[in-house]
C-alpha cells in the first residue's frame, strides 16, 4: 500500500516522451498567437501542495519538487530551480528538452528577456500567477518589445489528455474544542484586522479553514478544502467551493455563519463589488491575478498586501498549544520506537530507504490517531543525506548498511502537526562526522536554549544555530527553522527563523529548530525539534523576555556525539532534555523499548 509514495512523477509518465509533449504544447501556443509560456508550480492558491490536477510543471518536465518556473519558448524551454533542487532537477528533467537554471544565478524574467525574440508574445494563466509576480516579469521586459499575454484557459490543459480531475473531498467542520475560537469570534478578529477595507477576499486555503473552522482533503499532506471566501466589514460572509464536496449537514452548519455559493459565482461577485467601488483586501502572497483585475476592471479599487489572517493563525491559543503538546507525545512515542527498531534492524542490512520509510509510517499508523503524513518523508541513506530535500523513489531507493542515516518526517493528527528529524550513525562514526554532528546540535541547542527581548525576529536569531559551523568554516544553505500550523500546514508563515526571517516572534508561535550540514556526496546531517515561543521572565529584566518551549519529544543519537566540544551548558540541556524523553515517553512504551530509551538518553 505504499509503493505509490515513491514512485516519482517521471516514473509515472514514462510512457510519453518529454520532447514530445514538449512538441505538442509548443503547437498549441502556435495556435494561440503566443510565442511562449511562463509555466510555474502553483494551482490558484499558490499552495505547497498542490492537487495532481494542478502539476502542470511535472507532467511538462518531469520535475517533481516543491518550487520551480519553466519558460518554453519556440526554439528554447529552461527550467529554474532554487538550491535544494540543484542536484535533483538534472536528475528528473530531459536535458535535451530544457535547460535547469539555478534561480539564484538568474531569474525565469531575466532569462526571458535576455532570449525571447523581439515581438514575441508570451503567454500567462492569470490564475496560478499572482499580479507581483507578473508585474515583476513585466519590469524585467520593459523596453525589450516583448508583450505579457494573459491567456484564456490554460495551454497545458488542452494537451495533457489524461488530466486528473480537480478535486473533490469533503469539507469537513473543525470543532472549538480543538480550534479553541468559534468561527465567528475568529470572524469578528478578522475584521478588527480589515481597518478602512470594505472587504478581504480569502484566497489562502490555510487561512480559510482557519478562520472558518474548516478541514479538507483536497491535497495531500495538508488538510485543506481548496476554496475562497469574501469577507465584508459589515454582513455575512460568502464562501466559494464547489458544492460536491460539501454534504448536506455541512452546508447546513455552514449556512448559519455564512452565504455558500458555487466556486463559479465568484467573478460575478468581485464584479459587483467593483462596480460599487469598493476598497477590497487581496492577499498579495495568494490571490490570482485573474481576480485582482476583474475586481478593478469593474471599478474596484484593489488593496494587495498581507493577508491578516496569517499572523492571527501564527499565534497560537492554548487550546491548540495543548493539542500540539498532546500530538507531539503521540507522536514522539511513535518514532522512538522507530528508532529502537531501526537500532537492531539497520545493522543486519537488510533495511531501504523506501522499507524504513515504511516502518515509521506503521509505527504512527498504530497509535490510532494519524490522519496522514505532513510532507513526503525524506529517508536518507549516505549520499542522499546530503540532498536537503531528497525524495526517495523505487528508482533511487538505496540500501542502508554501514553509515548515515537522516530522516525527516511528520504527521497529521486532528489536535497538531509534528516534523522532526534525526540523523543516525548505523556502525562506528569518523571523527570527523562526529565533530560536525556535535556542531550541528550545538547549533540546535543555541536556538532551543535562547532567551531573547520582545521585538525580536526570526533574523535576529538566524545565526545562533551557525555559530560553531561557522567557526570551523561550514554552513548550511536552508533556513533555521519555519512555522508549523495547528493541524494545517506543515511549512506555516510568516514566521520563521532564518535571514529573510523578519517577523517579530510572538508567544504562541509554533517554528522548526533544525540546522544542518551537508557534506556534497558524503552524508547530510539535520537535527529538528518544533519549539514554541513562551514569554520566559527574568527576575529583575528591564524588558519583557522570550524563550523557548520544546515540543518534540525523541533522542538525539549519542554515539554520534563528542562530547568533549560541548560547553557544560550545553551538556546540562542535552542532559535535561534527554531526561525528559525519557521520563514522558517511557510510560507509552514496552518494556524491551523502554530499556533501549533508557541507554539512548543516559546522561553524558
Amino acid at each position: 500500500m505504499f509503493e505509490s509514495k515513491f514512485q516519482s512523477f517521471a516514473d509515472d509518465a514514462a510512457s510519453e516522451d518529454g520532447a514530445l509533449r514538449l512538441a505538442r504544447l509548443r503547437a498549441e501556443l502556435s495556435r494561440r498567437g503566443v510565442d511562449g509560456l511562463i509555466v510555474p508550480r502553483a494551482d490558484e492558491h499558490q499552495n505547497e501542495y498542490v492537487p495532481k490536477s494542478a502539476e502542470r510543471l511535472a507532467w511538462l518536465t518531469g520535475f517533481t519538487g516543491s518550487a520551480g518556473v519553466a519558460v518554453v519558448l519556440p526554439e528554447q524551454a529552461a527550467l529554474f530551480v532554487d538550491g535544494r533542487y540543484t542536484l535533483q532537477a538534472p536528475e528528473q528533467v530531459d536535458a535535451k528538452c530544457f535547460t535547469v537554471i539555478d534561480i539564484g544565478q538568474t531569474t525565469p524574467a531575466r532569462w526571458l528577456a535576455d532570449h525571447a525574440p523581439s515581438g514575441a508574445r508570451i503567454g500567462f494563466d492569470p490564475w496560478v500567477h499572482t499580479p507581483a509576480q507578473i508585474e515583476r516579469t513585466a519590469k524585467a521586459l520593459d523596453g525589450r518589445q516583448v508583450e505579457l499575454v494573459a491567456l484564456d484557459g490554460n495551454p497545458i490543459d488542452a494537451v495533457w489528455s489524461d488530466r486528473p480531475p480537480p478535486p473533490r473531498g469533503a469539507v469537513a467542520l473543525y470543532p472549538p474544542r480543538l480550534a479553541g475560537l468559534s468561527a465567528a469570534a475568529k470572524i469578528a478578529r478578522v475584521r478588527k484586522e480589515m481597518a478602512d477595507s470594505d472587504a478581504l477576499l480569502v484566497s489562502d486555503p490555510h487561512a480559510l479553514c482557519w478562520a472558518f473552522n474548516l478541514r479538507g482533503a483536497d491535497v495531500a499532506y495538508t488538510p485543506i478544502a481548496l476554496g475562497f471566501a469574501l469577507l465584508p466589514k459589515q454582513g455575512r460572509p460568502r464562501l466559494y467551493f464547489d458544492m460536491a464536496k460539501l454534504s448536506p449537514k455541512t452546508r447546513a452548519a455552514l449556512a448559519r455563519l455564512a452565504d455558500v455559493e458555487p466556486a463559479e459565482r465568484l467573478g460575478e461577485d468581485l464584479a459587483q463589488a467593483g462596480g460599487r467601488r469598493e476598497t477590497m483586501m487581496f492577499d498579495s502572497a495568494t490571490a490570482p491575478a485573474r481576480l485582482v483585475d476583474l475586481f478593478k476592471a469593474a471599478g474596484g479599487r484593489p488593496r494587495l498586501g498581507d493577508d491578516p489572517i496569517a499572523l492571527l493563525k501564527a499565534v497560537k491559543n492554548a487550546t491548540e498549544l495543548e493539542g500540539a503538546r498532546a500530538a507531539h507525545l503521540r507522536d514522539g512515542v511513535a518514532l522512538t520506537r522507530f528508532l529502537a527498531w531501526f537500532a537492531g534492524a539497520a545493522p543486519k542490512g537488510k533495511l531501504t530507504e523506501i522499507s524504513a520509510a515504511q516502518a515509521l509510517e506503521t509505527f504512527r499508523s498504530e497509535t490510532g490517531e494519524l490522519r496522514d503524513l505532513s510532507f513526503p518523508t525524506i529517508s536518507a541513506f549516505g549520499p542522499h543525506a546530503a540532498i536537503p530535500h531528497y525524495r526517495v523513489t523505487q528508482a533511487s531507493d538505496l540500501k542502508i548498511g554501514r553509515g548515515v542515516y537522516l530522516v525527516d518526517s511528520g504527521a497529521q493528527y486532528l489536535d497538531g502537526t509534528t516534523d522532526v528529524t534525526r540523523t543516525i550513525v548505523v556502525g562506528r562514526p569518523s571523527k570527523q562526522f562526529r565533530d560536525h554532528f556535535t556542531r550541528v546540535l550545538k547549533g540546535h541547542i543555541a536556538v532551543a536554549s535562547a532567551v531573547f527581548p520582545a521585538g525580536v525576529c526570526g533574523a535576529q536569531l538566524d545565526g545562533f544555530a551557525r555559530r560553531s559551523l561557522w567557526e570551523a568554516g561550514l554552513d548550511f544553505d536552508h533556513g533555521v527553522g519555519h512555522g508549523v500550523g495547528a493541524y494545517l500546514s506543515v511549512h506555516e508563515g510568516p514566521q520563521r527563523i532564518s535571514k529573510l526571517g523578519t517577523t517579530v516572534l510572538r508567544p504562541g508561535m509554533i517554528l522548526s529548530d533544525e540546522p544542518g550540514y551537508y557534506r556534497a556526496g558524503e552524508y547530510g546531517i539535520r537535527l529538528e525539534n518544533l519549539i514554541v515561543v513562551e514569554k520566559r521572565p527574568i527576575p529583575g529584566a528591564e524588558r519583557e523576555t522570550l524563550g523557548f518551549e520544546t515540543l518534540t519529544l525523541a533522542p538525539f543519537d549519542l554515539e554520534a556525539v563528542d562530547p568533549s566540544l560541548l560547553t557544560p551548558e550545553e551538556t546540562r540541556w542535552l542532559n535535561a532534555y534527554h531526561a525528559r524523553v525519557r521520563k514522558e515517553l517511557a510510560p507509552h512504551l514496552d518494556a524491551p523499548t523502554r530499556k533501549w530509551l533508557a541507554g539512548a538518553t543516559r546522561r553524558l
